[in-house]
């Protein structure tokens, strides 16, 4: 800087020089210091990632945003209450995931299907993953895998009777956690709004859907052999009837 400040002309070369190199020295600087910080992050990688974790947030420059702790209405009107700013919240969360999709398909409840294993809970358990937060109830899934065999024989009960009946209790609700997008956000739509799951309900979701999958799979196979015996025999399917006798 001492080299720099000896020019009162701004505009001259020799300022520009000093300028110049001001500039070389502090990139330089600037490349030694985010290679020790890298260094560091590096020896934190295997032993420590939560102190990895935050040496990436201080390098990265990263703050979280902070709520004001009111929120405006629908009108416009700023709520300072907590109940009046739980009921905003209730209100706009309702109106984000309403069904307007119009009638809606009946449920058949109590059939017949075939039961849940407890493989397939097992198989869940091992694609779930861990160290998350915990929904209403408070169960995650480490405490069923802690139980190893007990644990995954109730859970399978559990599921069962669910399954059956087609009755979900509490196991479906969820939390819902409204994040800033920016500092000092009070509209409902500034916010990021993430729902936390119970895990038991994760658990039967993800078995659900492997079974969806398998299901169709195999209607993949009947209709690639269907498709394969039309063909050899020099035989049109109309899949536009098919799916209308489907509806």
């Amino acid at each position: 800087m001492r080299p720099r400040q000896q020019h009162y002309n701004r505009g001259s070369s020799e300022y520009k020089q000093a300028s110049k190199g001001i500039r070389k020295k502090c990139r330089e600087a600037k490349e030694i210091w985010l290679n020790e910080q890298c260094e560091e992050i590096e020896r934190h990688k295997t032993n420590e990632p939560g102190a990895m974790y935050r040496k990436i947030k201080e390098v990265t420059g990263f703050k979280g945003c902070s709520s004001t702790g009111c929120i405006k209405s629908k009108n416009g009107e700023v709520l300072m209450e907590k109940d009046k700013i739980l009921e905003r919240w209730t209100e706009y969360i309702g109106e984000l995931f309403a069904d307007y999709r119009g009638n809606k398909p009946e449920i058949r409840k109590a059939i017949e299907g075939p039961k849940i294993l407890t493989s397939q809970v097992r198989g869940a358990l091992q694609t779930m993953k861990r160290n998350e937060a915990a929904g209403p109830n408070e169960v995650v899934t480490e405490m069923i895998v802690v139980l190893e065999d007990f644990g995954i024989e109730k859970l399978t009960e559990v599921l069962n009777e669910v399954y059956d009946s087609g009755q979900i209790p509490d196991l479906s609700k969820s939390i819902f956690i409204a994040l800033p997008k920016k500092t000092g956000a009070i509209e409902c739509e500034s916010h990021r709004t993430i729902s936390l799951m119970g895990h038991v309900i994760k658990i039967l979701l993800r078995i659900l859907m492997m079974r969806a999958r398998k299901s169709e799979e195999k209607l993949q196979e009947i209709l690639d052999k269907v498709v394969e015996a039309s063909e050899k025999k020099g035989l049109t399917i109309n899949w536009r009837n098919i799916k209308e006798m489907r509806k």
